[in-house]
């Protein structure tokens, strides 16, 4: 009867709830078994992933693989829109050479060697191509959490192997533009692969330009409204907004999420969104990861075994000497460009990512997949020895290469980063170019929008078709005054003019920008009107232009300055410190946390005595929204105060045991149990003995807060009260040495 009850009750789950569950729990375990390991937390959920897939019986398994391919699609979006948030464009434009060099070098030889190693082991061509980008790519997560574990994120190489993983990730999302077409193409067409770049480029601007002009003003005007699940949201909102703009345009969503994330990454509250984010990007990447886990087959594994051991040497090997070499050759020291090479020798999330989408196209074979997973696995699981050992390493080979040899990479170093001179007519055109380019995009994009968008809205409104053409023209306006007549790099063209040749160049320049102005006028009105009524109104817009300078030039000045406010906001707090001064030397900049335990919190830099002691300085100190430049020694330290400091990697590295060491003792309460009890003073020893002289404060830790005495009850008693006998005391404070005290 009662098992008959609990059937009929029973409620059945639909497969996504029961999945879900399942993914998570086998996440849970791998979390717990590989933390206890001190193995990357990535490896366990493949691993998790791999034992709850259905090639295994004796494991529950997931009952419905289009679901979780939907969860493991948003995992990919959660997780690039993290990168974003870590690494902006600005950072990219600031990573300068070394990291460009390397990453460009490594990813070069690492195509070439992973194409011709498909071709050697008789793949097909596309496969061959989807592999040589899959090898190409490092790890970011992997090599993040790598450095996190053993604690060299603030040595200087690490900072040209963040720097060298931007550019991977940027050039792994125009990678998988790229992908994307050749497999829909089948071939390399050369037309089709320009305008699939100018195409990406045009958005890219766009999105970038429009994002950094509104989103920043936006979270700063409602910065006071804002609460952590508001701002949590609206992230999240712009994130999958910006997706189904790139999914709309032909893009992948995954490219959209990072766009937005490099947004606001520009903004004061990155840090913030970063944190909030983080738990959403925990929970999704773990769903990715077992998900790709659960993609391996044992059956292909064991009849590809050779395949994964050549591509896993190719992998580790490869990436580290194309590193080395393209660190080298960018000028950084032997012994920084060796540990950057090995520091770089895996591959993680996007080649998943990469194969992803070689196998949701229908173009790679199947295998292709889970060979990709062994190989992360095994380099995620080489990753730490590699950057542990790569000090040794370098050590050695110093040691053991001639004398000259370490000469010529010294003087060559020393070399490259000393400061190159370039040529005033060079800075004329590169600032020519920067702006035709920049504006042509602007102004063409605007007239795309009004073509698609405003005309179709009044073309049955009469006079529709002018009212649009006036309102387009009237936004167009300051952009075409910036493309044709603003004044660019002046002092550098003054200086070239007191040369006569560079008459005639200069005036070409002026007008071209004026003529690519009039065709951008001219075409925007050929989509409004008749090509005899587009003419009489291209030279009454050009008329209104030229009434109109001074309102035109401030309207751009206006729209300028907002835009360079919003891309410098959190540049700002730093722009006085210019970190490539200290190139010639070992000394660069890292960044610490004052913990909230540290015993020099409230102590004056002079105390501290950092200089002195160590031979460190502090650059600055942020305190919230608080930034103090070169901080004076009568500054104090306070709770979570952020502190840069200058000096060598040794001397990084000493501070950071420095801090470590000076962190105070926390007392584990967890036991302690504060309760408030009253007692019945009995004892002839407390009798005429005021609160203080009975040592019940010193002895309890506690606090006698009422006492009543003959009927009479007082609140908070002072500590010079007399108690006396069959007095009741109210006492707060730990229970069982309170009920000790009074026992004894």
């Amino acid at each position: 009867m009662l098992f008959s009850l609990f059937s009929s009750s029973t409620v059945h789950l639909p497969n996504l709830i029961t999945d879900l569950g399942l993914i998570l729990v086998t996440a849970a375990i791998a979390v717990l078994v590989f933390r206890k390991l001190k193995q990357p937390l990535v490896l366990g959920y493949l691993v998790a992933g791999f034992l709850a897939s259905t090639n295994f019986n004796f494991f529950p398994t997931v009952q419905d693989h289009h679901s979780i391919e939907v969860w493991a699609e948003i995992g990919v979006i959660i997780l690039l829109f993290s990168l974003g948030l870590e690494f902006s464009f600005k950072k990219l434009l600031k990573v300068g050479g070394t990291a460009s060099i390397t990453a460009l070098t490594q990813i070069f030889t690492m195509f070439i060697l992973g194409y011709y190693a498909g071709k050697f082991m008789g793949w097909e061509n596309m496969n061959c191509i989807f592999l040589g980008v899959i090898l190409s790519i490092s790890s970011t997560t992997i090599i993040l959490k790598a450095f996190d574990e053993l604690g060299v994120k603030a040595q200087k190489f690490a900072g040209n192997v963040i720097g060298a993983l931007i550019v991977q990730d940027i050039v792994a999302i125009l990678m998988m533009v790229l992908l994307s077409t050749i497999a829909v193409s089948q071939q390399f067409s050369g037309g089709e692969l320009i305008m699939s770049l100018l195409k990406l480029f045009f958005f890219l601007s766009i999105w970038f330009i429009s994002g950094i002009f509104f989103i920043p003003t936006l979270l700063r005007k409602l910065k006071q409204l804002f609460t952590d699940e508001m701002l949590l949201i609206i992230s999240l909102a712009l994130c999958l907004l910006m997706v189904i703009f790139a999914a709309n345009v032909g893009f992948s969503p995954a490219l959209g999420a990072f766009i937005m994330g490099s947004i606001i990454a520009e903004t004061n509250e990155a840090e913030h969104i970063e944190h909030l984010v983080k738990p959403v990007k925990d929970l999704f990447g773990a769903i990715f990861f077992v998900s790709v886990g659960m993609l391996i087959n044992p059956d292909t594994l064991v009849e590809y075994a050779f395949p994964v051991m050549i591509l896993t040497l190719i992998t580790i090997f490869g990436q580290s000497i194309s590193s080395t070499i393209g660190t080298l050759l960018s000028g950084q020291p032997l012994k920084e460009s060796i540990q950057t090479g090995m520091s770089l020798s895996q591959i993680g999330e996007f080649s998943f990512i990469i194969a992803t989408l070689g196998s949701s196209l229908n173009v790679t074979s199947d295998f292709l997949y889970p060979i990709v997973v062994a190989v992360s696995a095994v380099t995620t699981f080489t990753t730490p020895f590699m950057i542990k050992f790569s000090t040794p390493t370098a050590n050695f080979i110093e040691r053991q290469l001639p004398k000259k040899w370490i000469k010529k990479i010294e003087l060559y170093s020393a070399n490259s980063q000393a400061i190159k001179t370039v040529s005033t007519w060079r800075i004329v055109l590169r600032a020519y170019l920067f702006q035709v380019i920049l504006f042509s995009i602007i102004v063409f994009a605007i007239i795309l929008i009004s073509k698609n968008f405003l005309l179709p809205l009044m073309i049955d409104i009469p006079y529709g078709n002018m009212l649009a053409a006036l309102l387009t023209l009237i936004v167009l306006a300051p952009f075409l005054w910036a493309l044709s007549l603003k004044r660019i790099a002046t002092e550098e063209v003054k200086e070239l003019l007191k040369n006569k040749k560079y008459y005639g160049p200069i005036i070409v320049l002026v007008l071209l920008r004026i003529a690519i102005a009039l065709f951008f006028i001219g075409m925007m009105l050929n989509n409004f009107f008749s090509p005899g009524i587009a003419l009489l109104a291209f030279v009454v817009s050009i008329i209104i232009m030229m009434l109109f300078p001074k309102r035109i030039n401030y309207l751009y000045h206006k729209i300028e300055d907002r835009f360079i406010t919003n891309f410098n906001q959190r540049e700002n707090t730093i722009k006085k410190i210019n970190r490539n001064n200290l190139s010639p030397w070992d000394g660069h900049m890292a960044n610490f946390v004052i913990s909230a335990e540290s015993d020099f919190v409230g102590k004056t830099l002079e105390e501290i005595k950092l200089r002195e002691i160590i031979g460190i300085n502090i650059a600055y100190i942020k305190r919230g929204d608080l930034h103090i430049y070169v901080p004076n020694k009568t500054e104090k330290l306070f709770p979570n105060d952020e502190i840069s400091i200058i000096g060598t990697d040794e001397q990084v590295q000493i501070f950071s045991d420095f801090l470590n060491i000076h962190k105070q003792e926390i007392i584990n309460n967890d036991e302690t149990e504060i309760v408030l009890q009253q007692f019945e003073i009995e004892n002839h020893w407390f009798e005429g003995k005021t609160i203080r002289e009975s040592g019940l404060r010193e002895k309890t830790k506690g606090l006698i807060v009422g006492i009543e005495h003959n009927g009479r009850r007082v609140l908070n008693p002072e500590s010079n009260l007399i108690l006396g006998k069959n007095d009741i005391v109210w006492v707060v404070g730990d229970k069982k040495l309170i009920q000790n005290f009074f026992k004894i």
